[in-house]
């Protein structure tokens, strides 16, 4: 059983439902009274419920257990139920549960995944292992490649051969099918790849290999590439779709064990599992389809953030979520976030409409080592056991978190408001040792950990904004996890980011994300022709084809009529180009004027990206994209009474800080971030300390209280 961490901590973060958004549905006696979100991590299991009738979101922390995380997701339900209870009376029936999961993300991280095999065209086998040819580091003569997740003896050859207008050149051989099926099952492989040449253009061969593998292996689980990606390029198709099947029975059994277990503690609604887009699909779509689910923690954390900036008004942020193991950035424009739909994962490029998170191996328990002589933080993490040294659960190298407990920035005897007591003392060993490996002293130690984690994250930034043509310096930042609002601030130095805001519960913001995500599929089918008014008919018979297929998928999830919502977009290059960028679908009528329109977003696209345009160059269509919606009901954020005149923070303590600026102590107030309201001002240097988070305001710097209770750190030079 997962030991309760920490509970009740949110009381009246939320609002008035969204019952009256134009981008939501109006409110209904239907709707479930009690929204569950839970965030399964590496280190914490965070579960946040929204009481709709009272406007009240509460909150609760429980350790993990990563051998099955389900026990830690059923154990914070029960505990949190039980607590809500103690005021209203809780019907388990009148619940809607949210879920966000690492559990193919750590599958395909750590190799875990389902014994897979793969039939495909003959002589199309060894696609997912030549890959492009390429290195992903042009001037690295040692870089490795990920292994490959169906191994060669696994993969077998079919008969079978469709061209590129869809026309059937090969019948397909079906004795071929059954041999290959037969051996496949003989090997003991869990989960078959299906991936023949075309079959985004015509899926019948597809269909039929499924239904004989079916019949032959009916205990597999098997993925066909028409429906895991139904876009053009058979590497990136063909490695979604393995990646797909390697995750499926994993995905499978995880929720098998999820389900019965709610049921156990009187839960019969199966939750809606976050994808990598930011929305959610329902537990039966995420069995055939975890590819989805591979950045679903990060994701609701976006969605979050995504929030925030609407309520306060700033469209254009940079997400930074630094939790345990790792620091997620993202970007959103204009209150819009960036989507992918291209990305690579743990090496494996994955054709599936993501968020642009980028993720980079620096977080709180990111070990920090000498490596050649060289200070090294990360990837490798302590995880959540034994996790820093400050735990005292057996790991003695020293980490991030272990540095920051030495420079003085996190409080010296417990985490997590007493909750979690910890062995400062032992951090300080810790880096001692490395800082004597190093020759240098234990504070440079401690300060060069700092460094170099900055360091990364900066990096990680410039990724999805500077190579993106995105100046960060025309983006707030938006700080959170756990370990988040300990580092912004140096963080947004680093880049010249003016502005930082800390939101008002940053250590639960991907389980409160859950509680702002719709349900949503992304669908798409390649046509590629050129971008032209005589072309046309053909983008349009595409897109009814998509029109078709969402409303489809509503009906199947249940989604009223009146919280439906479609969205186009489309993708389109130079002829010649290589690759392309989408676009979005403009708002105008006629043939002329669509074409006009899609061709002056994407110019401005392609300036945008790679500074300049083309405008003699032909422009090709090559996928068609659209985003189905269904919008429910969600918890706005609360604005509350501003301080009265004259009242300011009052702090809690001193502490004493390291600071490099003055390469010596000094000597910081210490603020209970409960007791800030707003229109008051933190001046720096100064210690800010939550239940799930602490916050560091550097000198030259002050943080203001918003009307949402977000701290707003801006310079004061």
């Amino acid at each position: 059983m997962a030991p309760l961490i920490a509970h009740h901590v949110a009381k009246n973060w939320s609002g008035d439902l969204n019952a009256n958004d134009s981008n939501g549905p109006v409110d209904s006696v239907d709707t479930p009274r009690f929204r569950i979100g839970v965030d399964s991590g590496g280190t914490f299991t965070d579960v946040c419920v929204f009481d709709r009738e009272a406007a009240e979101v509460f909150v609760w922390k429980v350790s993990s257990t990563p051998s099955d995380p389900s026990e830690g997701i059923v154990d914070g339900i029960r505990q949190s139920i039980d607590e809500v209870g103690k005021g209203v009376e809780v019907d388990r029936d009148d619940i809607y549960f949210g879920h966000g999961t690492t559990v193919g993300t750590n599958a395909l991280l750590t190799g875990r995944g389902a014994d897979t095999g793969m039939i495909t065209t003959a002589g199309f086998r060894d696609v997912i292992e030549i890959r492009r040819q390429k290195r992903p580091e042009l001037y690295n003569l040692q870089t490795e490649k990920p292994p490959v997740l169906a191994s060669r003896d696994k993969r077998f050859e079919v008969t079978e051969r469709i061209l590129y207008d869809g026309t059937i050149m090969t019948d397909l051989d079906e004795e071929s099918v059954r041999v290959a099926a037969r051996q496949l099952k003989a090997e003991g492989v869990h989960a078959i790849a299906v991936c023949t040449l075309f079959s985004f253009i015509e899926p019948k061969h597809e269909k039929r290999i499924r239904d004989i593998v079916v019949e032959e292996y009916p205990e597999a689980f098997v993925s066909t590439s028409h429906e895991a990606a139904p876009e053009f390029r058979e590497f990136e198709r063909f490695t979604t779709t393995v990646v797909n099947a390697y995750l499926g029975p994993i995905m499978r059994s995880y929720l098998d064990r999820l389900v019965p277990r709610l049921e156990e503690i009187g839960i019969s609604v199966k939750p809606h599992l976050t994808q990598s887009n930011g929305g959610v699909i329902s537990c039966e779509s995420a069995k055939e389809h975890p590819v989805r689910t591979v950045l679903s923690g990060p994701a609701a954390g976006v969605m979050a953030a995504q929030a925030v900036g609407r309520a306060i008004s700033i469209g254009n942020l940079i997400t930074f979520d630094m939790g345990g193991t790792s620091s997620d950035v993202s970007l959103i424009e204009n209150g819009t976030p960036k989507l992918a739909n291209h990305t690579d994962v743990h090496g494996y490029p994955l054709k599936v409409p993501m968020l642009d998170i980028h993720t980079v191996g620096a977080g709180g328990g990111s070990i920090a080592a000498v490596d050649n002589g060289i200070l090294k933080v990360g990837p490798r993490s302590a995880g959540a056991a034994p996790g820093p040294v400050c735990y005292g659960l057996g790991n003695d190298e020293p980490t991030v978190t272990d540095a920051n407990v030495v420079l003085g920035i996190l409080n010296q005897e417990h985490f997590l408001d007493g909750r979690m007591p910890i062995d400062s003392q032992a951090s300080h060993a810790a880096v001692e040792r490395l800082a004597e490996s190093l020759g240098i002293g234990k504070m440079e130690a401690a300060q060069g950990i700092i460094r170099v984690v900055i360091a990364n994250m900066a990096k990680a930034i410039r990724v999805i904004s500077v190579e993106r043509g995105y100046d960060p310096r025309d983006y707030a930042m938006l700080a959170f996890g756990g370990a988040g609002p300990v580092h912004a601030a140096r963080l947004a130095a680093e880049l010249d980011i003016k502005r930082v805001i800390v939101p008002k519960n940053p250590g639960v913001m991907c389980a409160l994300g859950l509680l702002q995500s719709d349900l949503r599929t992304d669908l798409s089918i390649t046509r590629l022709s050129a971008l032209s008014t005589e072309t046309f008919a053909e983008i349009e018979a595409g897109f009814e084809q998509l029109d078709a297929r969402a409303e489809e998928w509503c009906r199947m999830e249940e989604i009223p009529e009146d919280s439906r919502r479609t969205k186009r977009t489309i993708d389109l290059r130079y002829g010649g180009q290589g690759y392309e960028i989408t676009v979005d679908w403009p708002e105008a009528t006629g043939r002329d004027a669509l074409v006009a329109g899609l061709r002056a977003n994407f110019e401005a696209a392609h300036e945008q990206l790679y500074g300049y345009i083309s405008s003699e160059e032909p422009i090709h269509v090559t996928t068609l994209r659209l985003e189905a919606v269904g919008h429910v009901p969600k918890a706005e954020l609360k604005q509350y009474p501003m301080a009265a005149e004259g009242e300011v923070p009052v702090k809690v303590a001193d502490r004493n800080v390291y600071f490099p600026e003055f390469d010596d102590f000094r000597t910081v107030p210490l603020y209970d971030r409960t007791t800030l309201r707003p229109d008051q001002t933190v001046p720096g240097p100064a210690i800010v300390e939550q239940m799930d988070s602490t916050t560091l305001i550097l000198p030259d710097q002050a943080a203001t209280v918003d009307p949402y209770l977000n701290l707003i750190i801006e310079s004061t030079t």
